[in-house]
């Protein structure tokens, strides 16, 4: 299992729906989340795209020089660039990061968005653009030079002249839950990405995609997105759960929910489906809380729960074939902490993480007892061997004073 943390370039806050809490999203605080993730053990962090977000690519890349193992899984978008400039600039990137850079392919899913961008092609229609873009793609990262005449693009001795790091090249993700999306992650993506969906659900989408790559004789990982709520207690993390949308009115779910409805976007139609822009019965599996999809596009499940809760909702997942867990909370910058804290050690980590890359004296592990001890792991089973300590010093006579 390898889990992956948010940079929020969209915006942050203690609570949705208001600008209550709300914090700026600057290069400062963006850096404190990557080196944050990087130094607590996470295996990388996705970027957004959008209209609504500082571009992922300008952000990734000025974060590079302030991580050291840190990986960016960063959105490439068929549509809006050419295939060999995007090679080029993953060539670019993964050379300068020593190879930390994980490619996402989003093929969009609002059309008024994509019309301002000059992109007017339907549902289906962008995805045999994706096709055709991660033919070419592809190809010249393997440092072919690539003829391609196709519906949507033409390239004639397309070439990259430097070549990444990583091999073949940067690791493709991709997210799609059409028919036509699916059928494009069989035939070419690495890890195939689904929203954070009951179980039974993703259990059936994984099964369907595996399925379709065999057929092409390819094998596929799978991976989550999902947000994370997790406190010490469960009544602790529903609580803020519940906090979380507290200032969310119904007209602001309204405003939200018809925005999405001109989405065509498979994945948001599943995601819409399970609140249905009402705050009756958001928990729709166990410790799966829907809230966050009210007024947010995209990714809008949460787990819910104390650590041994979470973790093993998380495991469960695994069980079904996921391997890569995206996560996210709000604020990012505490929540990436408090998740590292509590989840890391009770988690099947694929490389050390968090706390078990201890390698100062005392820091991160506390603050020293009285000004002498090192704290224990519950500061209550220490407490007796404390101060049977303190009563053996006070109880020694003073010692004598050189003259």
């Amino acid at each position: 299992m390898e889990v992956f943390w948010f940079i929020p370039t969209h915006g942050d806050s203690r609570y949705l729906g208001t600008t209550k809490g709300a914090r700026a999203v600057d290069f400062q605080y963006m850096k404190q989340i990557a080196e944050a993730a990087d130094r607590l053990g996470f295996g990388g962090v996705l970027l957004p795209t959008g209209k609504s977000c500082e571009d992922a690519w300008v952000t990734a890349s000025s974060l590079i020089s302030s991580t050291e193992k840190l990986k960016f899984l960063v959105a490439v978008r068929p549509g809006l660039m050419s295939p060999t400039l995007a090679a080029r600039m993953a060539s670019t990137f993964d050379r300068i990061s020593g190879g930390r850079l994980l490619i996402n392919i989003v093929a969009g899913g609002d059309p008024v968005e994509l019309a301002g961008d000059g992109l007017f092609l339907d549902h289906d229609g962008r995805y045999d653009l994706t096709d055709e873009f991660l033919h070419i793609w592809r190809k010249e990262l393997l440092g072919e030079e690539v003829d391609f005449e196709g519906t949507h693009l033409r390239v004639n001795g397309a070439k990259v002249v430097y070549p990444t790091i990583q091999k073949p090249y940067p690791p493709l993700y991709f997210g799609g839950s059409s028919p036509a999306g699916q059928k494009v992650a069989a035939e070419h993506v690495d890890v195939y990405l689904s929203w954070g969906e009951p179980p039974q659900q993703v259990k059936e989408k994984i099964e369907h995609v595996r399925e379709l790559a065999a057929k092409q004789g390819r094998t596929i990982r799978f991976g989550i997105r999902l947000h994370v709520i997790v406190r010490e207690t469960n009544e602790e993390a529903w609580k803020a759960a519940n906090e979380l949308i507290q200032y969310v009115d119904d007209a602001t779910i309204e405003a939200a929910q018809k925005i999405f409805e001109r989405f065509d976007s498979e994945g948001q139609k599943r995601m819409a489906q399970l609140h249905r822009g009402s705050r009756a019965s958001l928990e729709i599996s166990p410790n799966l809380w829907a809230g966050i999809g009210l007024v947010r596009g995209g990714a809008g499940t949460a787990l819910v729960g104390d650590p041994e809760t979470v973790a093993e909702r998380m495991k469960e997942y695994a069980e079904l074939g996921i391997e890569t867990f995206i996560l996210s909370g709000y604020p990012h910058l505490e929540e990436a902490y408090r998740t590292a804290e509590l989840l890391f050690p009770l988690l099947p980590l694929d490389r050390p993480q968090g706390t078990s890359e201890r390698q100062g004296y005392v820091s991160p592990f506390g603050e020293l007892i009285a000004n002498n001890e090192l704290p224990g792991e519950v500061a209550g089973n220490r407490a007796k061997e404390v101060a049977e300590y303190a009563g053996k010093k006070n109880s020694q006579p003073p010692a004598k004073v050189a003259k």
